[in-house]
Parts: structure tokens; sequence; C-alpha cells
């Protein structure tokens, strides 16, 4: 039996958004909905009348139209209200105090800021001045090559308000990733700034802007904002085509009312990327309405987020959680930025930023978690917490003894919500609920209005057991397609070649008994030796809880006409991977799995590759195991950890 770790008191669930929301959903449709999974099946079952209700009690402006979903069993093509008219930036902009907190912003220990909604709203209204002032207009695209930082969130919505598409990838890309991303979609202008903290250093990004200025040459303006105090020095900008600083930009544009461009509910907002670990990213079109009506339901319903929360997720510009935290503007939430290091100067950083500023909702990644975890740190003893009622964790799946010590060490009386989605919907299949237990190890729920399955091989659903994440009817944030993909046949190939007219994920989960769900890893790096499908993540999970072992990547490598498990190990700092050790994670793996997960190699490594958004890439050393080209080393953080996997002797025997 799952051990039961938080479990929510009547009066915590009174005072949530969903249990308001159960009771319009019953009053206005006649319903008896009691909890979560009552509303969730009626979600699905009655997804119009529960997307049209969602918008109402959201509060969102814009006009859904008559018809609900058009081609409903077409997929790809089925359309969300083909009949609506929305802005995304009007509802993130919606009338409130302009003396209200809008962003707070911390540049490691280097930069601090508060923006009013009221500051916020001029400085939309002076860029959106600047980007007419060029012409950029509906279906233009925008980019932004930046830090997590306010005038990121100005520029977009500038563009978006505009009609026009913004896309954005972070300060610490390479010119080569920059360009397989930004010159697939031809901008007329980038943001940019000079360069950006990490780590404590400074690092001057001016010379790659110059380069990337120079080889696209679709862009008739780059707009340079200062950030780490070089761009107001003279002749800073030298030799960067087309180069401004953001004053110039928009020095001739007083503040004054923003424009939003009436748009169809399909209206392409985001040019998303696909991690292009394998190839040059995947170009993943999302519209204005979907993106809108469905972050703001996770924001609302599974975050339980009111007007006035102070709101965090650690995320960087190249990474769908950056679209996701800003979606909170339209709940009328306080946006707590952070760009750089969440270990520096110390682990602690993110809990200080939470006390000092009363974050009420703290979102990261699970491989922090467990990077806290073995460092040692124990916040409820260093920190009081008291403000912050969820936390959430993705980017991979939390393992359970990270759940533990959540609990056991952050904080007791809060959700931890693990959460999973993907670039690919610019949102989650599965989330939080502030009005259910958490389980030790389980996602808690699926989403709202999201029909959720796991199937087997043949195409059934399958129960306590793994299977392929699908969802099998049409969902609003569904994207729109990839950039100039002829007929969609690349986006039908991702996500519908495999069952007819049903998005397929790629990952590998099981839905348990509560109605929760376990993700495995992604079923294009499942294992199958002996033919058994084995999920990555089993492994991590046992595998991890070793002290010694600090992080690990697995692989299946080809042979003796068969898959044999491959395990790569970055140990603590002098630790030596002995016998003693690799049968101690042979035995733990064993002990908790079969003996089929047990790798045939344990290898020790000093790095491991991962994207810039920090999951590590089983794919592309898969490929360098078995001496095949890495497509797009562009898209790593440290491409160089490659070469620790090429022509390992281990793997010869």
């Amino acid at each position: 039996m799952t051990a039961l770790l938080w479990q929510p008191s009547q009066a915590q669930i009174s005072r949530t958004n969903l249990h308001a929301f159960i009771q319009a959903a019953n009053h206005r449709h006649g319903l008896q909905l009691a909890d979560f999974d009552d509303l969730w099946s009626w979600s699905v079952s009655d997804s119009a009348a529960f997307w049209r209700l969602l918008w109402e009690f959201c509060g969102l402006t814009g006009d859904l139209g008559a018809r609900d979903l058009h081609d409903a069993d077409r997929l790809p093509g089925a359309r969300w209200f083909p009949d609506g008219r929305v802005n995304y930036a009007r509802n993130l902009l919606a009338p409130r105090p302009d003396d209200s907190e809008a962003l707070v912003f911390r540049g490691e220990d280097k930069v601090r800021r508060r923006v009013s909604f009221g500051e916020l709203s001029a400085e939309v209204s002076r860029v959106q001045q600047g980007l007419q002032a060029l012409g950029i207009g509906a279906g233009d695209r925008v980019c932004g090559y930046m830090p997590n930082m306010p005038e990121t969130i100005i520029y977009m919505l500038a563009t978006t308000a505009l009609g026009a598409i913004w896309s954005s990838a972070s300060p610490d890309f390479g010119v080569q990733g920059v360009l397989d991303r930004f010159g697939q979609i031809e901008p007329r202008l980038m943001v940019t700034v000079d360069g950006y903290y990490y780590n404590g250093k400074t690092h001057d990004i001016r010379d790659k802007v110059r380069e990337i200025a120079a080889r696209m040459p679709t862009l008739e303006q780059v707009v340079v904002v200062p950030y780490v105090g070089v761009a107001d020095q003279p002749d800073a900008l030298n030799g960067i085509a087309h180069g401004v600083s953001h004053a110039v930009f928009t020095a001739a544009h007083p503040a004054g009312d923003i424009h939003y461009a009436d748009l169809p509910f399909d209206h392409p907002l985001f040019i998303m990327f696909s991690s292009g670990t394998t190839g040059v990213p995947k170009c993943i079109v999302h519209g204005h309405g979907g993106t809108l009506i469905q972050q703001v339901k996770e924001h609302v319903l599974h975050s339980d987020c009111q007007p006035g929360d102070r709101v965090f997720f650690f995320t960087t510009c190249g990474w769908m959680m950056w679209n996701w935290l800003v979606a909170g503007l339209a709940a009328g939430e306080t946006l707590m930025l952070y760009d750089g290091s969440p270990f520096y100067p110390s682990g602690s950083v993110l809990f200080d930023y939470a006390d000092e500023e009363r974050i009420t909702f703290l979102g990261t990644s699970a491989k922090w978690i467990d990077a806290i975890k073995k460092a040692g740190l124990e916040p409820k003893k260093t920190h009081l917490l008291t403000s912050v009622r969820a936390m959430a964790s993705t980017g991979s799946p939390l393992v359970p003894e990270s759940f533990d010590y959540v609990y056991q060490a952050i904080k007791a009386d809060m959700q931890l919500a693990s959460i999973s989605g993907g670039t690919d919907i610019i949102s989650c299949f599965m989330l939080g609920s502030p009005i259910s237990p958490v389980y030790r190890g389980e996602i808690q729920k699926r989403g709202l209005g999201m029909a959720v399955d796991a199937f087997d091989d043949q195409g059934q659903p399958v129960r306590g057991d793994k299977g392929e994440l699908v969802c099998t009817k049409a969902f609003p944030s569904m994207p729109i397609g990839f950039w100039k993909d002829d007929g969609d046949k690349k986006f039908f190939e991702a996500y519908f070649a495999r069952f007819p007219n049903i998005w397929t994920h790629g990952d590998l989960v099981e839905i348990t008994e509560h109605q929760g769900v376990v993700v495995y890893g992604r079923s294009d790096a499942t294992l199958n030796p002996g033919g058994v499908r084995i999920g990555t993540a089993e492994i991590y999970r046992q595998v991890e809880k070793l002290e010694q072992v600090v992080e690990a990547l697995v692989v299946g490598q080809d042979w003796d006409a068969d898959t044999r498990v491959v395990l790569f190990v970055r140990l603590q700092d002098g630790v030596t991977l002995d016998a003693a050790l690799c049968d101690a994670i042979k035995k733990t793996i064993r002990d908790n799995t079969t003996p089929r997960h047990v790798p045939a190699k344990i290898i020790a490594v000093s790095d491991i590759p991962r994207t810039k958004s920090g999951k590590i890439v089983e794919l592309a050393v898969r490929e360098v195991v078995h001496n095949r080209p890495v497509k797009n080393i562009e898209a790593l953080a440290n491409p160089e950890a490659l070469e620790l996997f090429r022509g390992r002797p281990e793997l010869m025997t």
C-alpha cells in the first residue's frame, strides 16, 4: 500500500478554487460532483461544458463564439472554439491597481527589482510602440535571447498583444543553438542582453550576439537590454548589426494605451522548440486561446493560486515553464522571477527568497530537490517557510525518496505537486490537486479536461502496469502544428501515427489505484532486455537512493542479439566505483525491482550531459555508445560531457 504523506483538512479544501468550481459546476449543470475524481470524469465526458465554465469562472476576457469543438474526432485537425476571438496579452494585463506588485526579480545576489502593475503596463506600451514603428504586426516573429527578467515579459506582452509571435531562448545557448532555433522562424526583431550572471560570475554575451545578428539576415533590429552594466558604455554595441539599446528603442515613445489585436482563438502565440538532441529542434506552434485557458486552469484549479499570491518557478526562458509561469498574471498573481544558479551563493538561496518575499507557491525541478537532499540541507530547521502552501516539481520524475525528503526536511503541511507534461503541449497532462491526498511517489491526478490514459502495445487501457501515455480526446492547448510543416506530415508522425486519432506523448506511465500517475521515463528510451519493457526512471529511483551516487544515466546497448542495460554513475567527490559499491548498486536495484533491471555494466563518469533546461539526454548518450553521430550538440548545456561516453573499453566486452 502506497504511503499517504499529506491530506488537506476539510477547512483547507473549503477555501480552494477547486471546491468553488465544483459547486459552480453542480449549480450550472445540475450535477452532484463530490470530489476531484468526479470532476475529472465530467470534465472529459462533457469537455465543452467544462472549458466554457472554466473560462467564465477564471474571469477570462474574449468571446468563445457559438461552436465548441469542430472536427472533434480528427487528430490532428480538431479546433476548439473556431468562432472565438481572444488576445492572450489582454488577459495577462487585465486591470488591477497600478501600485500592486506585478513582478519581483532577483538576479543572483547582483540585482533586485520590483515592477508594479502600472510600471509593467507603461513599459509594455512603450515597447509596443517601438515594434509598431518597425511595422511589426500579426504573424511577424519576435524573439528573445534573454534571462528570466522583467524585460523578457515586457517584450513578450508587447509582441503578443499585436498578434506577432514570440519565441525565446536563454542566453547560455551557444551561437549555433540559437541559429538552429530562431533561424528557422525568421524573426524581424531580437531582444537580448549584454550579459548575465551565473554562479557568481558575469558572462558577457555581446560577441555571441554579434555573430548571431550577422548570420540571421531577417533581423531588422537587435535591442540590447543592459543587465550586467556594459550595454550603457560608449561603443558597447559596436559591431552588432542593427543594434540599439533598450533606452534608444523606447526613447521616442511615451507610455499610453496598449493596442490589443482581436485574434482567432488559435492564432499563433508562441513558437516553442523541442530539445533538439537528435536533430534540428522542431518548431512547435501554440495558439492564443488554447495556451491561455489551459495554463490559467493549471494556475487557478490545480495550483489553487489566488489573486495576490506570490508564485515562483525556477526556470530559464528556454524552458516551457517560463511560459507557464507568466500566465499567472492572468490569475492576478505576483510573479517571482529568479535568474542564475539555484545553488549560489548556497543551496539555500531559493528558500531565502521564499522567506524574504513571502512566496506562496514554490516551483522547482526534481533534480534540484535531489541535489539539496544529498547536500544534507534541512530547510525546516533554517527557514520559516510559513507562506509556502504548495511546492511543485517537474523536469523529470520525482522519486519516492524525494517525496519523503520534502515532507521530512522542508515542510510537513503543504501540498507537494509533482507535475508532468511538456513543451509539446505547453502545459501538463498530470498535476496536483489541492483537495486530494499526496501519496508517496505519485503525481496526484490527471489534468482536468485531459482524457489521459495508459495504453498497451495493442492500444488498450492498462491499470496497475506500465503503458504508453496517451490523450484520447482533443484538448485546447494541443499545438496548432509545426512551423513550415507542409501538410502537417511531421506533426502527424510525432504524435498521431501510433494510435489513430489519439495523441501519443512518448512517456511510459502507470495509472494507480488512487487515480494518480507514476512516470517511468521516456518511452523512446525504454529498455528491453530479453524483451522485458523497463522504464529508465525505475532504475534511477533505486540508484539515486545511495549517498555515494550524485546522479545516474542508463541506456540500452545492443549486444549479442539482445539489449543489455548499461548504467553510468556520477559519484560524490572522493568516492571510487569499486567492487563493493557495484555490488551495493546491483543489490539495491535487484531487491527493489527485478533481476532484469540490474545493469550488465556499471561505469563511473565525471559528468552527465543534459539539455539547457537540465534534463539528462539518454538518447544522445545511446547514440555515442553505438558510435553514431549526435545531430545537434548545440542543444546541450555541457556537450563536452558526451566525450566521456565515447569508446569506453568497458563496453567492448
